[in-house]
């Protein structure tokens, strides 16, 4: 335990360093001259230290499961693969014979847009996107309660990231509140707890909202643009998020909140359909179309970049401000 190593002593010590055989990544330049990259580098002896900080960083990667008690080179084993050398068929008749092109359909085609008159190709990714996103849709659109949709959307297997994922992480507060919060995806805490914006960053938007005299239990409900944690706390990606994108949608048609807060810049793109920076457009009030009736909705810097840069806390103060007068005028 690093913690209790202050009272362990020299022999102990030097006893755990011995015990460290590792493969550390190393920073290297590719045999293709392709640029930088990795390469494994056995360390006969590190120290405990070092070790730990190897441990920490896999760690922030997103490594959390180990799958075997050896480590593998996969780099080195794949150099050492012998190519597949073509089988040679006999000819039977050295006779030339009209060559016959079989009609094949794929599945990889270019898909042709008859509106543009242009050839695009989608991509695998794109696809199963696609096909997802038509399955979340009839899922949603066939719930008639919140029971429901939390339901569709725990037993929804078109999206990659649930398999990976600890918890289905669906609200949190109040649902007949008139104010609803829109975040980007769940992290490691909310990820084992199964309920959103649960870690610092939930706990710092708590206090900003307390400090206007509300509260998450009954002024205010949360939720995601993506029920499950991506890897690593990394960024959704756009397939990702539109294949999600259905069920927050239908989460919003049956709560009806009167004000929408999206927290960041995924969250604000998803739903304001922008490509612009968060910076740009926080603060600004837009409007978003729920059951057939426009809702004002504005975009702020996600609780987790005012943790990160404390100097924009003064502008997210005044956006919450706004925000609150905004409900009291539509009370």
């Amino acid at each position: 335990d690093p913690n209790n190593m202050s009272g362990s002593t020299k022999d102990e010590e030097d006893g755990l360093e011995n015990k460290y055989e590792t493969l550390m990544l190393c920073p290297t330049t590719s045999k293709t001259g392709a640029g930088p990259g990795l390469t494994m580098k056995k360390a006969d002896k590190i120290s405990y230290q070092e070790a730990l900080a190897a441990l920490s960083w896999q760690v922030d990667a997103g490594v959390d499961e180990a799958i075997g008690e050896v480590p593998l080179d996969r780099f080195e084993a794949a150099e050492d693969t012998e190519p597949v050398q073509p089988v040679e068929t006999p000819q039977e008749d050295s006779t030339p014979q009209k060559k016959i092109t079989p009609e094949v359909t794929s599945t990889l085609a270019p898909q042709i847009d008859t509106d543009a008159g242009l050839a695009r190709s989608k991509t695998p990714a794109q696809a199963s996107a696609s096909v997802s996103d038509v399955d979340a849709g009839h899922a949603a659109a066939k719930v008639k309660t919140l029971e429901e949709l939390k339901a569709a959307v725990s037993a929804f297997e078109g999206c990659n990231l649930k398999r990976t994922a600890m918890n289905t992480v669906f609200s949190d507060g109040n649902p007949k509140a008139d104010l609803m919060f829109i975040g980007e995806a769940p992290g490691a805490d909310e990820d084992r707890q199964g309920k959103p914006f649960v870690g610092a960053s939930g706990q710092l938007l708590d206090r900003m909202m307390a400090a206007l005299g509300m509260s998450r239990a009954q002024d205010y409900y949360i939720s995601n643009i993506i029920p499950w944690r991506p890897p690593g706390n990394r960024k959704p990606t756009t397939v990702e998020v539109t294949i999600c994108l259905p069920f927050i949608l239908r989460h919003l048609e049956l709560v009806k909140p009167k004000v929408i807060v999206l927290l960041g810049a995924t969250a604000a793109s998803a739903l304001l359909d922008t490509t612009m920076g968060i910076t740009k457009i926080r603060g600004q009030w837009r409007e978003l179309e729920v059951g057939g009736k426009p809702v004002p909705i504005m975009p702020i810097y996600h609780p987790a970049y005012l943790l990160r840069q404390p100097r924009v806390k003064r502008e997210s103060w005044r956006d919450l401000q706004e925000i609150r007068s905004k409900l009291l005028s539509s009370a």
